[in-house]
Order: structure tokens, then C-alpha cells, then sequence
């Protein structure tokens, strides 16, 4: 539970720093389709950065120290990893075929997502 909370509230400060770097740092640099990817990665980022904290309380509030939720956590640290990771990198390096990778971050995130609601069903009530 801790490890989800903290990896949770480690992400919101990377994308926030992220996200100002991009507004404030890439803005006339790179191509206006690029800045709208690095701007989709921050929002998915932040998106799934909120999910590992909820994740977190859920295990502290309910006790639960639950493999589904575990699995759902770390796919979702996965998908921030591999969707957002690879749109930053697309967006500074132009290298369009980084989006092969992304996504298998956005199936990371369903299925870490799918695994957190059968947690909730089979654990929580």
C-alpha cells in the first residue's frame, strides 16, 4: 500500500514538472502534432499518477493487500512508462515510430484498470 501511494505522489510531481516543462520549455520548438503528444502523454500521466493513490488508499483503508490490486498498480506504473514514456520521447526526438509502443501502454492501463474492479468486486464487497 505505501509503495503505491508513494510511487503515486512521485509521478504527480514528474508530471506536473513534465507538463510546465512542455508548456513553458517546448512551445516553438517542436511541431504543434508533437506538442499535442507530449500534452496527451501529461494528461494520461496524470490520468494513471491519481490511479496508483487510489490504489494506495484502497489497500490502507480496506486492509487489502490484494494480488489484483498489485498487479493493477504495477500495470498501471507500466502504462504510464510505456504511453507517456514513449509520446515524451516521440515529441523530443520526432521519431514517429516510437508510437508502436504507446499503445501497449494504453493496454496496460485497461488491463490494470479491469484487474482493480475485480479486486474491488471480490475484496472490498
Amino acid at each position: 500500500m505505501k509503495t503505491f501511494i508513494m510511487l503515486g505522489s512521485i509521478n504527480m510531481a514528474l508530471v506536473v514538472a513534465i507538463g510546465a516543462f512542455g508548456a513553458h520549455g517546448l512551445e516553438g520548438k517542436i511541431s504543434d502534432r508533437m506538442l499535442q503528444n507530449w500534452q496527451t502523454g501529461t494528461q494520461y500521466h496524470m490520468v494513471h499518477a491519481l490511479g496508483l493513490l487510489i490504489i494506495g488508499v484502497l489497500m490502507a483503508k480496506f486492509g487489502v493487500n490484494s494480488s489484483l490490486l498489485q498487479a493493477g498498480g504495477w500495470l498501471l506504473l507500466t502504462g504510464i512508462i510505456l504511453f507517456s514514456g514513449s509520446l515524451y520521447v516521440m515529441a523530443l526526438t520526432n521519431i514517429t515510430k516510437l508510437g508502436m509502443i504507446t499503445p501497449i501502454g494504453g493496454l496496460s492501463f485497461i488491463v490494470g484498470w479491469i484487474l482493480v474492479t475485480i479486486a474491488a468486486v471480490k475484496q472490498i464487497g
